[in-house]
């Protein structure tokens, strides 16, 4: 398919296709906008980036009866900022399209405002799960019965931010012949009893693109050991020199810990998390696109979805739990032309995360920072390639255990679990003469010690 004319959709989606500028379908798109069609459920795992928003937007927009003042779809995303930015694609078709309606419902607003302008309900809803359930279920002002299509866009963080409880009560509110899409970069286990609680068999459409980050961005690892972080952390900080930094941490204490630290030490930090009040998100976010901090301190709400102009330099502070999020944190630098640096600490925990990592494609360097210059240290695992040699009890064992003149079949693996088994045996055996050992000389430094009791 080199276009999307196949699609058959009404000419003011043509008109938002042209002014996008897309010239064919991304491979999310190509898959997911037919399943739409057919009104199948759809569980669509894919990165950020691979246009999944307009893969639901343009056949939801398309399908949509202005004639009914009713709400016919809902979409939730779990924060703010996402939300917006999908109510901010959503828009460009109301331009070409007057009669339709689109509302955001997010927190952070007036309540009773929010509620007036219910008087007519929208044809889309696009907001957070919490603020959609208050004013569905609480004040009754959003009718959100007659919707026939749910669609939760990035279903892990929505789980992660503890707001499926919320998306739960809203679905349960829906019709029984509705239509869920779920979109999601990964899918935690802890999501599928919902995920199978409202989705009929459900069509998996997954995006696995070969090249997971931007070929702009250098990976960088520094071992951490036994290093304090925030030390290291300082030590990198002192060692470049970036338009704008991303600092990411997996938690939102260890955000509020970083950011105060720094921020004590004289840096102008910025900070992104959800414990933020809507008021301080706002302020916070409009600072961010000013381009005020040369340095922002975040949790992984900033890797999904939200644009930030201008980052060279991204660092892990530890790496992710999900290894896929470490391709949304290092895909914020070297965007377009420029380049990027991704440093991220580690320990032997994370040698996981990274073999998983260098499957996908991403080629680490390994690096120590030594008098304010990093100093590469060459292969990772050079120890783990090293050939392991004898002990000189393995040695005598082996001596022990010699090479017949005629070798059947499978003799090297019999000959080997010999070896082992008498080395286990002999081991065995030294650590008993060691226990009789001690034995003795305890008894020994005990009859000293009566001895000595006795004399005196």
């Amino acid at each position: 398919m080199n276009n999307f004319t196949s699609f058959h959709f009404k000419e003011f989606c043509y008109q938002v296709i042209d002014e996008l500028g897309f010239n064919k379908p991304t491979p999310i798109q190509e898959k997911v906008i037919p399943l739409i069609n057919k009104k199948r459920d759809i569980i669509g795992i894919s990165q950020t980036g691979t246009g999944k928003t307009h893969a639901f937007l343009l056949p939801i927009m398309n399908n949509i009866n202005t004639a009914h003042d009713s709400v016919q779809a809902v979409i939730t995303a779990p924060t703010r900022e996402l939300a917006s930015q999908i109510y901010q694609n959503a828009k460009l078709f109301m331009k070409y399209n007057p009669q339709l309606r689109v509302s955001l419902i997010v927190g952070g607003s007036d309540r009773n405002k929010a509620v007036q302008k219910l008087t007519t309900q929208p044809h889309l809803v696009i907001g957070t799960p919490g603020r959609i359930k208050d004013l569905s279920l609480e004040a009754q002002a959003l009718k959100i019965t007659t919707a026939k299509i749910f669609v939760v866009d990035e279903a892990d963080m929505t789980l992660e931010f503890g707001y499926l409880e919320d998306i739960d009560a809203v679905a349960g509110k829906m019709a029984d012949d509705l239509q869920m899409m779920v979109f999601s970069a990964t899918i935690p286990q802890n999501l599928r009893p919902f995920l199978k609680k409202y989705m009929k068999n459900p069509e998996t459409v997954e995006i696995n693109s070969q090249l997971v980050t931007t070929a702009n961005v250098e990976h960088i690892l520094l071992a951490t050991k036994h290093q304090e972080r925030y030390r290291v952390l300082k030590d990198i900080m002192a060692t470049i020199d970036p338009y704008i930094c991303i600092i990411f941490a997996n938690r939102r204490s260890e955000v509020s810990t970083i950011t105060r630290r720094l921020r004590e030490d004289g840096y102008k930090v910025g900070e992104i998390h959800g414990d933020l009040e809507p008021r301080e998100r706002k302020q916070m976010m409009r600072r961010i696109q000013n381009m005020e901090y040369q340095y922002i301190v975040a949790t992984d709400i900033a890797a999904r979805g939200i644009d930030i102009d201008g980052v060279s330099h991204v660092i892990n502070m530890e790496l992710p739990m999900e290894p896929d999020f470490y391709i949304h944190r290092s895909g914020r630098c070297g965007r377009g032309s420029y380049t990027g640096v991704c440093y991220s600490m580690y320990d032997s925990n994370d040698e996981k995360n990274i073999a998983v990592l260098e499957r996908k494609g991403i080629e680490f360097k390994n690096v120590v920072l030594k008098k304010g210059q990093f100093v590469d240290l060459g292969e990772r695992e050079k120890r783990k390639k090293r050939i392991k040699q004898p002990t000189e009890l393995e040695k005598q064992v082996q001596m022990i255990v010699r090479k017949p003149k005629k070798v059947k079949p499978g003799y090297k693996k019999k000959r080997k679990r010999e070896v082992e088994q008498l080395v286990r045996k002999q081991k065995r055996a030294l650590i008993r003469e060691d226990i009789k050992r001690q034995k003795k000389e305890r008894a020994r430094q005990a009859q000293i010690a009566k001895r000595a009791m006795e004399e005196d």
